[in-house]
């Protein structure tokens, strides 16, 4: 047999050893998989919510890339071809295969983390920050995962990032500036969101602006529902930079303060006693009233009557007008009943001499 005949043969079998290599790692992927997979449906099945099985399922696919990557590369290296270059080339396209294996597990890890957190952890919180923050972490959080792989991958293959940096420093000032009241809304939300003062269902007034209940709060905008069941819009960095009242903080509850006069020729002791009484029972007997015993105080001496409040307290925002109601008309009809006079407005006039009376017009028929 002449050496071309023997060297042939033995570049054959080499390749053949170099394709079983790439095979029997393949095999190995797949079957790590199908244990994986097997693995993770036992303990979900006993466990759903463990964690366990959503980390098995979540590191199948980087388990699979980086056996394919190592197997292709040992292959490769099993090969009778000599040279730098070319040993060069293949150390090249291995390190591209791990970092692309690394990114792709670190990629999976956080997607899986915060997925498995928003699931599991989130709905037992007290605050919506985590609901709402963390899908923007994991947005921003892939971002830099897959940037950083891809400067890396340039830089292995000999792709100067040097002014690639200093290019996308630039750029970046630039696009900053011009996403400047974006990025001011998207951080404002986050501070409204983290700050936990408002929540969705909350009744809101902005300090000469638009009340309403929140249905939503955004990375952008706030979204609020008027009591007229229209829809406004507010950015949530006007949101973080005026006063709100949040109707519902620090709880449902809400004080109502009904306003009433009476004659000056009534007996005010007997019109707070009666006003009390009324009152109380009014909350008694009233579903919309909270555990409160109401307060009656005279406030002032007015033009027609002597004025005074009952102070209340209804269950919510929505049961302080029908609470404000009741108690209007129970005390309106026990003064009624007990002929406590509740003068209409009048205003009277006294004049220094007779002098000074206005014409009377003459009667007309």
């Amino acid at each position: 047999m002449e050496f071309r005949e023997i060297f042939a043969e033995l570049i054959a079998w080499e390749s053949l050893i170099a394709v079983a290599i790439f095979v029997a790692f393949l095999i190995g992927a797949i079957v790590l998989r199908i244990v994986i997979k097997t693995t993770a449906s036992h303990i979900e099945k006993k466990s759903p919510d463990h964690i366990v099985p959503q980390l098995l399922k979540s590191a199948r696919g980087p388990a699979l890339l980086f056996s394919i990557i190592l197997g292709l590369y040992l292959s490769i290296l099993s090969l009778p071809i000599e040279g730098i270059e070319w040993r060069q080339a293949v150390t090249k396209a291995w390190t591209i295969g791990v970092v692309i294996s690394l990114v792709q597990a670190a990629a999976s890890g956080t997607k899986f983390f915060i997925n498995w957190y928003l699931k599991v952890v989130a709905p037992k919180t007290a605050t919506p920050l985590d609901d709402k923050l963390l899908p923007q972490v994991r947005r921003v959080a892939l971002i830099i995962l897959y940037s950083v792989g891809l400067l890396i991958i340039l830089d292995t293959i000999g792709v100067s990032i040097s002014p690639l940096l200093g290019g996308l420093g630039i750029t970046g000032l630039a696009v900053a500036l011009a996403l400047q009241p974006t990025l001011g809304n998207f951080f404002a939300g986050t501070y409204v969101t983290a700050d936990g003062a408002i929540n969705i269902g909350d009744f809101i007034e902005l300090n000469g602006g638009p009340a309403g209940n929140v249905i939503d709060v955004g990375w952008r905008s706030t979204k609020i529902r008027t009591i007229y069941n229209n829809l406004v819009i507010i950015p949530n960095s006007v949101l973080a930079d005026t006063i709100v009242t949040n109707y519902q903080s620090p709880n449902d509850a809400m004080s109502v303060i009904v306003g009433c006069g009476v004659s000056y020729d009534s007996d005010l002791s007997k019109v707070e006693t009666i006003a009390q009484e009324t009152a109380r029972n009014v909350v008694s007997s009233s579903s919309y009233a909270a555990n409160f015993d109401p307060i009656v105080n005279f406030k002032s001496f007015g033009d027609s009557n002597v004025d005074f409040y009952v102070f209340a307290r209804a269950k919510d925002r929505g049961a302080s007008f029908k609470l404000t109601s009741e108690i209007i008309k129970g005390i309106h009809a026990e003064f009624t009943r007990q002929n406590i006079e509740i003068n209409y407005p009048v205003r009277k006039l006294i004049y220094e001499s007779v002098a000074m009376l206005p014409e009377i017009p003459p009667a007309t028929r």
